[in-house]
């Protein structure tokens, strides 16, 4: 009869996890069976004599987070992905936090302002129930567009956070952009559109993304028809890199005097900057030049972006800092 002894549960954790021998193997090493091995080795396991710790290989992401919170003053939650994971891939973890992180924060008698896109829609699909009292869920920017209503996506969108809360849902039943600045002004006259912006601005966190002019992947509203080809080349020509709620930007941050923002219906980075809390969640190559804008356009407080975006980030910022400080040597 086999006598199991301490130094025989040594070697058989010994050379199952650091020589990597099969089971089959140290039985025949230590003359006895399969099923005595396995049992040493989870013998090994609970004396503590084994410790299985789990770890993303090579992650950067905890530092990647300290160095973007310490650029730009907000928090910022970096998911880890390996290198060779797909934009669907990247997308999904990123959602998945943030739809995490909103669950954490959102509760009773407060009122959560969405915008619609490509990214928010993610966010949707991994909210999990949450009922609370109280709360609202509202629109930030109008939907409707020269293909399509539009309303229908955003519509379903918005109502999949209201249900996740067991909140009141407000939507805002107005085009993305309006032909002419004079009928927007005219319609934020009205009682139904003043209801709408003033739950907007009781907002205590907004959730959003960037919208991407170029990439592979087009952001929603480049690619869904809410622009015209004579739209595009003005933001070609005043050098937008994206949009943040419909809202154009420019690579430092300045929005005020792009044409387009006279007529579109997602509040400015001034009026976003009344909410409290600002999240912003980003994935994706293409994201980096929007991104970096909006944190210039200081619309963000809580960033939840991937990995590989962050890097992108800081290698963007870098390069300024260098200069900087060579012109401040000099």
């Amino acid at each position: 009869m086999y006598v199991e002894r301490e130094q025989d549960v040594l070697r058989a954790a010994s050379m199952y996890y650091l020589q990597d021998l099969k089971m089959e193997v140290i039985a025949r090493h230590l003359g006895t069976s399969r099923s005595t091995v396995s049992r040493l080795i989870k013998r090994a396991r609970e004396a503590g004599l084994v410790e299985i710790t789990l770890r993303p290989a090579s992650t950067r992401a905890p530092g990647l987070g300290r160095s973007i919170a310490s650029a730009f003053g907000i928090d910022t939650y970096v998911v880890p992905v390996p290198d060779s994971a797909s934009h669907i891939e990247r997308l999904d973890q990123v959602s998945m936090t943030g739809a995490k992180l909103l669950s954490s924060w959102f509760d009773s008698n407060m009122v959560l302002g969405v915008a619609w896109g490509t990214t928010l829609a993610a966010v949707s699909r991994f909210l999990s129930p949450k009922p609370t009292r109280g709360s609202h869920v509202v629109q930030l920017n109008g939907a409707a567009n020269m293909r399509t209503s539009g309303i229908e996506y955003a519509s379903d969108l918005i109502s999949s956070f209201g249900t996740a809360f067991g909140a009141a849902v407000h939507h805002f039943s107005v085009p993305a952009f309006f032909d002419y600045s004079d009928t927007k002004a005219a319609m934020w006259r009205e009682r139904s559109v003043r209801r709408v912006l003033d739950m907007q601005r009781r907002a205590d966190i907004a959730v959003f993304s960037v919208g991407a002019v170029a990439g592979a992947v087009p952001s929603h509203v480049y690619a869904a028809g809410y622009l015209d080809d004579a739209d595009v080349r003005v933001l070609h020509d005043e050098g937008v890199v994206g949009d943040v709620c419909t809202v154009f930007l420019r690579a430092d941050g300045s929005w005020q005097d792009v044409p387009l923002n006279e007529r579109a219906t997602g509040p400015t980075p001034v009026e976003l900057q009344r909410i409290a809390r600002r999240v912003c969640v980003v994935a994706g190559d293409n994201k980096v030049a929007p991104l970096l804008a909006a944190l210039r356009a200081g619309v963000v407080t809580d960033l939840v972006v991937d990995e590989i975006t962050a890097t992108g980030l800081l290698d963007a910022v870098e390069p300024m800092h260098v200069h900087r400080r060579t012109r401040a040597h000099a």
